[in-house]
């Protein structure tokens, strides 16, 4: 497997790199990552890795990636001066490996299918994430919807991108592998209601709570922005809105954890196949009326 010594951060492949990390999810263009964890799930997950960096006296590491011999024939890897290498990266402490490579090309289609994670045929089970400002926030929800078997996650216009280097590590290698579209309003909620799935917005007060409705059919929660929730456009798209009960003294949860509860809550339903009665529900519609 050749490797190609660089000497000048003018290198073209360092400014890709520095460019994806600064400003992620360009149409057609590859994905920064950092860190040997990351390029094993990148590699896992079946990504292509367009190029590889390595700090100098880091070479070993390219035989612990054990990059597969198809991927190894398509990735130029380059032994850069750690420093070189540092600078074009995010992280505070950095790792002496990162990586260019191509994210998936995710469709309505792979949202809507009901793949559940390679585990089968599944309703769908999709987040509409509206505003989410945090990329933390944003990587630990995909997170969850791996672990709880969401189907995808559509990205609203104003939302963070799922790319972003904060997104990537605090999803721990889930966004190589949850499909993850851009939409507008318009078109997401237009594919939806095509699909007859159902639309749940979320609030803290109010509304159904969770556990009682039936999250075991097709539905897509919505989930609004850190600190202003759902605007009231939006919320009225929704067929339903739901709420987590909480026993303590909490006005709210933080982005991530509500959504993960109700991932978790679908999830549970799914499990025991026991939904709701529809009596149940269609008396929470009317109450909304």
């Amino acid at each position: 497997m050749p490797v190609r010594i660089v000497q000048s951060k003018q290198n073209a492949r360092l400014r890709d790199l520095r460019r994806a990390l600064a400003s992620p999810g360009r149409k057609g263009e590859a994905a920064g990552i950092e860190g040997r964890n990351l390029i094993e799930e990148a590699v896992r997950a079946g990504l292509t890795i367009r190029c590889l960096f390595l700090a100098q006296e880091s070479e070993p590491l390219l035989e612990e990636l054990a990059l597969p011999p198809e991927a190894g024939m398509e990735t130029e890897i380059l032994l850069v001066p750690k420093a070189l290498l540092d600078a074009a990266l995010t992280t505070e402490t950095p790792q002496p490996v990162a990586a260019l490579v191509e994210p998936h090309d995710w469709t309505w289609t792979h949202l809507l299918d009901g793949q559940n994670g390679g585990q089968g045929k599944a309703a769908p089970l999709i987040l509409i994430l509206a505003g989410l400002q945090d990329p933390g926030n944003l990587g630990t929800i995909l997170r969850s919807a791996e672990a709880f078997g969401a189907t995808g996650a559509v990205s609203l216009p104003g939302t963070v991108n799922a790319w972003n280097p904060k997104a990537v590590r605090a999803s721990a290698g889930s966004v190589f592998r949850v499909p993850v579209i851009a939409a507008s309003e318009k078109e997401c909620f237009a594919k939806l209601r095509e699909a007859h799935v159902q639309v749940w917005t979320t609030t803290s007060r109010e509304a159904q709570p969770a556990n009682l409705a039936d999250l075991a059919k097709p539905v897509a929660l919505l989930i609004g922005n850190e600190g202003n929730g759902v605007s009231s456009d939006l919320a009225r798209q929704a067929s339903g809105a739901l709420t987590i009960s909480c026993p303590g003294p909490v006005e709210s949860l933080n982005a991530a954890v509500a959504t993960s509860v109700l991932l978790y809550e679908a999830a549970r339903q799914r499990a025991t196949s026991k939904p709701v009665s529809v009596g149940g529900l269609a008396e929470h519609r009317g109450a909304r009326r």
